[in-house]
């Protein structure tokens, strides 16, 4: 038989262990929800911080393709420009060239004497050839004028474009 004395100790001993264990597991629960509400701040503090990088991206974004709009609306301005311009020095050259016709007529006229009539001949069919000539290259001079115009509008665009995503 076991006695008093050994039944009570046992009795305190698994009294003890029942509060040792209660204050553990109190213990633990405490902490475990400590910790929960530090995850749940940390965790309502990345969700606002994301929401916020969110937001500044879109901004970003929104600037960059308003910048962009803006170089591509500047860039149609300069090629109506540019075309202008290019009309513009079309017709100056049609001018040129009409006024090398009349003055190669002009010289043509000159039929006083047989001599002068032939010498007048050949400095119109002179005149004539260089009209032409003067036509030709002008007409090549604008072709390069506006392949020029163009380039440089493109090598424009493509840097103020470059600048708008980089800002």
């Amino acid at each position: 038989m076991i006695g008093w004395r050994t039944a009570g100790a046992a009795v305190c001993l698994a009294l003890v262990l029942v509060s040792y264990w209660g204050s553990y597991e109190h213990g633990r629960t405490t902490m475990d929800a400590e910790w929960r509400g530090r995850w749940a701040v940390r965790d309502a503090g990345d969700q606002q911080a994301w929401a916020l990088e969110e937001a500044k991206a879109r901004s970003d974004e929104q600037r960059r393709t308003a910048a962009l709009e803006e170089v591509r609306e500047n860039a149609r301005e300069q090629e109506h420009i540019a075309a202008a311009g290019g009309d513009g020095a079309d017709a100056a050259g049609q001018r040129l060239h009409d006024e090398a016709v009349r003055y190669a007529a002009a010289a043509g006229k000159c039929t006083a004497d047989s001599a002068a009539a032939a010498r007048g001949q050949a400095a119109t069919r002179a005149a004539l050839v260089l009209s032409d000539l003067l036509a030709r290259a002008d007409a090549r001079a604008g072709e390069l004028a506006k392949a020029y115009d163009r380039a440089k509008l493109a090598g424009l665009v493509c840097e103020a474009s470059y600048g708008a995503l980089v800002d």
